[in-house]
């Protein structure tokens, strides 16, 4: 395990891309693969790793706590090779538990799943990122609700996995209409770029007071063409949930990933 336990872990919001479209080497996904690798170097290696899926909702908020969490591949239509990706990072039961103390202890429902694999979400860009899967890796599920309130608490609830040098990894798409991706020859107009503008000014201005950003994040669905770029918010609240661990010690974030993939523009934040 790293040395870092103990330091401040960054906290990182990122595009994982298209199903494994990034680890078969599909040309669209070409920065972000280049990305993910990249931004290692301003990270470190953390003691842990803490993913927030798009992937993976419940009633609760649901921690994996098995030693060794099998794949999920959960994704379809695409070639043999998909489906034999490898990822071997173990868990953490321990940091499980003590997720789950911090979640509940915040007056948030929470629960343990031992059975529960590591989803496409996790695993794609942490296979680029840190090949080794030496570092132990939880996934913390949304809440079914998909509440903006209940996320930005549930970051709240545990901003402290930071001082253990556990890093959070909100793995979403800050765009995610998926007839659009798959329709590149229609001609949706702007609602991708006024969006993206929006996003950034709200997680990175200094003109913008921590509580205004929050309010913002909370009412994200007045944002200009909102439910264009989020026709569900499932891609976009783990964002919400890293601004909710961040805002303690790094409410501003910056942009680390501004690029286009499957042609659309897609933001990556990163909290130090």
């Amino acid at each position: 395990m790293s040395q870092n336990r103990g330091s401040l872990a960054p906290v990182l919001y990122l595009p994982h891309g298209g199903g494994p479209l990034p680890i078969l080497g599909d040309e669209s996904h070409a920065s972000l693969v280049s990305f993910l690798a990249e931004i290692v170097g301003e990270l470190g290696e953390p003691a842990a790793i803490l993913a927030i899926s798009a992937h993976w909702e419940e009633d609760r908020a649901t921690v994996t706590s098995g030693s060794h969490p099998d794949l999920i591949y959960d994704y379809y239509g695409f070639p043999a090779e998909a489906y034999k990706i490898e990822y071997a990072a173990p868990g953490d039961p321990q940091l499980a538990e003590e997720t789950v103390e911090l979640i509940e202890s915040a007056g948030i429902r929470a629960a343990l799943d031992q059975r529960r694999g590591f989803d496409h979400g996790l695993f794609v860009p942490l296979k680029l990122m840190y090949p080794q899967a030496d570092i132990p890796c939880l996934q913390l599920s949304l809440i079914e609700n998909l509440n903006p309130e209940v996320h930005l608490a549930l970051g709240k609830s545990i901003a402290a996995l930071r001082n253990k040098g556990v890093l959070i990894l909100g793995s979403g798409m800050s765009f995610h209409n998926l007839k659009a991706f798959f329709s590149p020859h229609i001609d949706y107009g702007n609602e991708n770029d006024e969006f993206d503008r929006w996003l950034i000014e709200t997680c990175t201005s200094n003109m913008i007071t921590p509580e205004m950003r929050e309010q913002r994040l909370l009412e994200w669905e007045k944002a200009p063409a909102a439910r264009f770029c989020h026709p569900r918010a499932e891609h976009l609240l783990p964002l919400h949930v890293c601004y909710g661990v961040a805002i303690a010690e790094t409410a501003t974030a910056e942009v680390v990933f501004n690029e286009e993939i499957m042609g659309k523009r897609v933001t990556g934040l990163l909290w130090r």
